[in-house]
């Protein structure tokens, strides 16, 4: 059951300071490629369906690194298979759910879903309203509380009710999800706040912090090993 909270209050968008800090992926593409050691001893894939999806604005080719890693573990991947995230969600969340169900149809098991930013919205709607579709989810840097305007991106919502769009995500919060859940944030975001990025609603959520920046967080080593200890079933993550 869904634990019973209030809407929440005082919650923040990313700092200046954090979303200039986004530049600096090159620098954290440096620091990842010193960091590879967090891979060493992996758990080897139980060749399980997996399928990823990408944030707002960006399409398959962003999931393509994460998706060769788990692959070489052993693992059945896909691409979402919807192209370009334009944001759609609703409409989004239906068209997945059509290929999600072939393809569960074809395996004969459920995928697990993982998602970057917008992505992982995608994801948790499919498995809360399809939930016989999806084993597990696990989301990187999604807005799961409050929505667009605790986001660097919410000029591009502009025009919008944006406390009524918190409302209606809260009602659907308080809804919950049945699913494994490993939710995956940093304080240094600057695309979505951190306050934003956990799951405060799910008993079974695993909120996991790591050092990254938003367009870092599908790259990391730190992040593509909670992600296979997670599937694995190691639910402590790695120092």
């Amino acid at each position: 059951m869904p634990r019973d909270v209030p809407l929440p209050e005082g919650l923040r968008p990313p700092s200046r300071l954090a979303t200039l800090g986004e530049f600096a992926l090159p620098l954290d593409m440096i620091r990842y490629g010193l960091s590879g050691y967090h891979l060493i001893g992996a758990t080897r894939g139980d060749g399980r369906p997996i399928a990823l999806l990408p944030g707002y604005g960006a399409s398959e080719l962003s999931m393509r690194p994460l998706e060769a890693y788990l692959r070489h573990l052993g693992y059945h991947v896909r691409d979402w298979g919807l192209g370009r995230n334009n944001g759609r969600v609703a409409a989004d969340v239906e068209r997945f759910a059509a290929q999600a169900g072939a393809w569960a149809k074809t395996d004969g098991a459920p995928l697990t879903l993982i998602g970057w930013s917008l992505g992982g919205v995608i994801a948790r709607e499919t498995a809360r309203n399809h939930p016989h579709l999806v084993r597990e989810v696990i989301t990187m840097g999604t807005p799961i509380i409050g929505g667009p305007k605790y986001t660097a991106l919410a000029q591009r919502f502009a025009g919008r009710d944006f406390d009524a769009i918190e409302r209606e995500i809260h009602a659907r919060n308080l809804r919950g999800l049945t699913q494994p859940l490993t939710v995956i944030y940093s304080d240094r975001d600057g695309i979505v706040g951190p306050d934003i990025a956990v799951d405060i609603y799910n008993p079974q959520a695993r909120n996991i912090r790591v050092d990254a920046t938003h367009l870092g967080l599908g790259i990391s080593p730190r992040v593509w090993r909670i992600i296979a200890d997670t599937l694995a079933g190691v639910t402590k993550p790695q120092k």
